[in-house]
């Protein structure tokens, strides 16, 4: 089983308290095995023990209350084994500068750190505290297990620039990709294009690899599919990678057509067309508001997948782009029949929406970013809004390996 290490100050009773009034259950809670170094170490040299443990757990929790120079050590040695991705970072609230109970030369959070995503917890809402780090160590799990070794950064990266695709690749990717959902009579799509700043530059090999180990296997076929079927696999192209995967309902065995296109360039911007999950359950022209939520939290898990893997810095930025098209005199309604409540239709036939985030806030907020992906297209269902307890609970659940 997976285990989840854990960087504290240890021998202090308040510590000892939130270590194992919400830390502990928080890790257990999402699966995995707590272990800190003074209650599960095995006689052997201290620092050895911290060494070992940093060194296999796939989530090391490090609490930075109280300004121990050893949990700072701690990290640093995480960060210069390349687990920066496995770290969550946490801290009594106090010690935020913006906080209002913050002291003017009491604890806080030193400075090298100060731009990380600290999740602060406060004395008298442990529970809240609790909630909050499974999910992130949940989310954080999922992105993280089972990846790739490191390999080194990519060599061209540099200053941050504009987020921007190249133009002409992307209109030639949508002109290929359009064409092939309108040779198997389709015309409902998913469209995604993500640019990164800075640009990387790494081999096709490399990003075959890392796409294909990003996969989220929860859901139907994984967004950026990997077949080996000598007509469905990737090929290399001077740029990157190009993958097509068109089924035809009535020569494969299928019930219904479906289509998957995507395309990424060394430099590690990404496109994707899809056919829409929907249309090969059912004829009825609906979109499953579910399905909706399910799909983004996959393609948001899948993207920080792979630039995790692809050693991609926290800090970098991501612009996604995810276009809805084929919408016209559509219905809405949930699979089940949950959560939408009455027939709602939509005269509209298409809809952008556009995130810009750090590759960090991809993760930690990943809740609010399937929403803002998403409430554009719903609302022209006649004015239709997903409450924030369903976004949680079908993206909780997905992370999870459910699907409600």
């Amino acid at each position: 089983m997976s285990e989840a290490f854990i960087i504290m100050q240890i021998g202090d009773p308040e510590m000892d308290a939130v270590c194992d009034g919400a830390i502990v259950p928080a890790i257990e809670t999402a699966g995995l095995v707590a272990r800190r170094v003074d209650r599960h170490n095995t006689g052997d040299l201290l620092k050895s023990e911290i060494v070992a443990f940093i060194e296999r757990s796939d989530i090391i929790v490090a609490d930075l209350t109280n300004e121990r120079p050893n949990c700072y050590l701690e990290v640093g040695f995480a960060m210069g084994l390349g687990k920066k991705k496995n770290l969550i970072l946490t801290a009594r609230e106090d010690h935020h500068h913006g906080s209002s109970n913050h002291v003017k030369g009491g604890p806080k959070i030193h400075f090298d750190l100060e731009g990380y995503d600290i999740l602060f917890w406060e004395p008298k809402k442990l529970d809240d505290f609790k909630t909050e780090l499974q999910r992130r160590i949940s989310r954080r799990h999922a992105i993280v297990q089972t990846a790739a070794p490191n390999i080194p950064s990519a060599p061209g990266q540099g200053p941050l620039v504009t987020i921007a695709l190249d133009r002409e690749w992307l209109d030639g990717q949508r002109t290929r990709a359009l064409l092939g959902l309108r040779n198997l009579q389709l015309n409902g799509y998913m469209e995604v294009q993500v640019a990164i700043s800075p640009k990387g530059d790494w081999s096709q090999q490399t990003l075959l690899q890392m796409v294909e180990a990003a996969n989220v296997h929860t859901f139907g076929w994984p967004i950026g599919i990997v077949l080996y079927r000598d007509e469905y696999r990737p090929r290399p192209t001077a740029g990157g990678v190009v993958a097509e995967v068109s089924v035809s309902g009535s020569g494969d065995g299928v019930g219904r057509s479906s289509y998957d296109y995507w395309s990424i360039l060394r430099n590690g911007d990404f496109y994707l067309l899809k056919s829409l999950f929907e249309d090969s359950r059912t004829a009825g022209g609906e979109i499953f508001s579910d399905t909706r939520v399910v799909q983004t939290t996959e393609l948001l898990m899948f993207l920080a997948r792979l630039y995790s893997r692809l050693d991609v810095s926290p800090a970098s930025l991501l612009r996604i782009t995810v276009k809805y098209g084929g919408l016209a005199n559509r219905s809405l309604r949930a699979a089940g029949n949950r959560h939408v409540f009455e027939r709602r239709s939509t005269v509209e036939d298409s809809v952008e929406t556009t995130l810009e985030c750090s590759l960090q806030d991809l993760e930690t907020k990943l809740v609010e970013n399937v929403k803002s992906l998403l409430e554009p297209m719903f609302m022209l269902f006649d004015f239709f809004e997903l409450s924030d307890h369903v976004y949680a609970e079908l993206v909780d659940n997905f992370v999870d390996g459910k699907i409600t």
